[in-house]
């Protein structure tokens, strides 16, 4: 190839750039105490998102704390409000993320692990706000310029900050401009470009 080409010049384009790494420490958790209890199909459920959260540089830690919030890990769950499985993604998500089937539980998690990450960038890595934006949505969060003071939203972000035991989430700065909310001044590097 390189015959045709006429070379290498050694740039690689900017589309062919690597990820950057995440440290994705869950402080010695260990997944295994929290699965062992569960039936085999949410033992496999639980799993498949231990598997894939690190390739969205989400936490598993994190990502499972929304699924059994979100779920119980259940596969065919629907809300009243329309959510459907594992990730709880209601349908305007649910496009947004490319998830044509709701209810294939790999699709599904796939398609709530992008919707993390994009809020884990947007929110700039504050956990208790990235998990108030998966249960109010974003836009409510912006609105209250914090989690919301709804009462299962409110209960949910408790939740899920007891599991995770922390706030803060590497990110990744290039997925999503920072909320206007943010602070001004918190840079890339405190993202997970640099951790």
């Amino acid at each position: 190839m390189l015959r045709f080409t006429d070379g290498h010049s050694g740039q690689i384009p900017s589309c062919l750039n690597a990820a950057p790494v995440v440290a994705l420490d869950d402080h010695g958790w260990s997944p295994e105490a929290h699965i062992q209890s569960l039936s085999a199909e949410r033992q496999r459920v639980a799993r498949m998102i231990i598997e894939l959260a690190p390739t969205y540089q989400i936490s598993p830690r994190f990502a499972l704390a929304i699924a059994v919030a979100e779920s119980r890990l259940d596969a065919g769950a629907v809300s009243p409000k329309n959510a459907m499985g594992v990730m709880q993604l209601i349908p305007d998500t649910a496009a947004r993320f490319n998830v044509r089937d709701p209810f294939d539980p790999r699709e599904n998690i796939k398609g709530g692990l992008a919707y993390l990450r994009w809020l884990l960038a947007y929110f700039r890595g504050d956990i208790a706000l990235a998990a108030a934006g998966y249960n109010a949505g974003e836009g409510a969060v912006d609105r209250y310029r914090g989690v919301p003071p709804y009462p299962e939203t409110r209960a949910y972000v408790a939740r899920i900050l007891n599991f995770v035991a922390r706030r803060e989430h590497p990110f990744d700065s290039r997925i999503a401009r920072p909320s206007a909310m943010m602070p001004a001044g918190q840079s890339a590097s405190e993202g997970a470009s640099d951790t």
